[in-house]
């Protein structure tokens, strides 16, 4: 029996050991890439801010790198405010569409509208932007000139998130304990009293989890917004005003600048990549929190 124990569980220890180590040395190899990245960003804004006080990038009268201007305040609140205003639509449509395949659709029906979800997931950003240019815009022109503004942005925005708060949401339903569930119906809960008693307040890490993973992506996404808020560096007073993103700028004006110019769009590059470690650490507390 001995013999038998040695020989079926050592060749099977010893594949658990180097897949220990494969997925060690992968998770290294990502984490080093991502300190890459962060210090590849550092090195190329340090001449700007050798030059620069961060002071500046928030106080300057304008952005006008020609005349040695690098106010980034208009476009970090232009970011702030799509990606702010994308997740207060997408986090009740997300949860929403969670709640209906977990447990109100019929089988089919999940299956279905889940993969649906999932293809929306998978769905290019120009492709989203492309329609947004096409269809949104001109509709919000109707109602509101110029029609590329903030609202197009924030529109196409929950598009491209709902399916990450969707399906984060649906994970973290199909996690709570069916003895949770099993108890509530003991007590005689309704189904909505079973979801707003036990299901929802079990799973709520990993649905603020989803929610904060998907403010990541509203936040960095550069080509569906480029498409359709206008590009004008300003403060909007409006839902219908013109916007431009951190993302957005760099994506325009990189091809052409150069020296502080260009050293102040890295500089935009490291503060959208902070906002994301912030937003990810966040997320990460979270899921701690919940597997606590």
């Amino acid at each position: 029996m001995i013999w038998l124990r040695h020989n079926i569980l050592s060749p099977l220890a010893s594949v658990d050991t180097l897949t220990l180590w494969l997925l060690r040395g992968a998770a290294g190899a990502a984490m080093g890439v991502v300190m890459l990245i962060l210090l590849f960003l550092a090195m190329e804004s340090w001449p700007a801010l050798r030059h620069i006080s961060i002071e500046r990038f928030l106080t300057d009268p304008s952005w006008n790198p020609g005349e040695n201007l690098y106010n980034l305040a208009p476009m970090l609140s232009g970011t702030l405010y799509a990606a702010a205003g994308a997740l207060l639509l997408a986090t009740p449509l997300g949860i929403a569409s969670a709640l209906f395949i977990a447990y109100y659709a019929s089988p089919h029906a999940a299956s279905t509208y889940r993969h649906l979800v999932e293809l929306l997931a998978g769905i290019p950003s120009v492709v989203y932007g492309f329609w947004g240019l096409t269809t949104l815009v001109p509709l919000i022109n109707q109602l509101h000139p110029p029609g590329a503004s903030l609202l197009a942005g924030i529109l196409v925005l929950t598009l491209m998130i709902l399916p990450t708060v969707a399906l984060t949401a649906y994970a973290a339903l199909l996690a709570v304990p069916d003895e949770y569930m099993i108890g509530a119906a003991a007590l005689g809960l309704s189904r909505w009293g079973m979801i707003r008693g036990v299901a929802l307040p079990a799973a709520k890490t990993g649905i603020a989890a989803g929610v904060i993973l998907a403010a990541g992506r509203a936040i960095g996404e550069t080509m569906a917004l480029l498409m359709v808020t206008g590009n004008v560096v300003q403060n909007p007073s409006s839902l219908f005003e013109p916007i431009r993103t951190l993302a957005a700028n760099i994506a325009l004006e990189m091809p052409y600048a150069m020296d502080d110019h260009r050293a102040a769009l890295f500089v935009s590059g490291l503060t959208l990549m902070v906002l994301v470690m912030s937003l990810w650490s966040v997320a990460a507390r979270l899921a701690r929190n919940g597997d606590g």
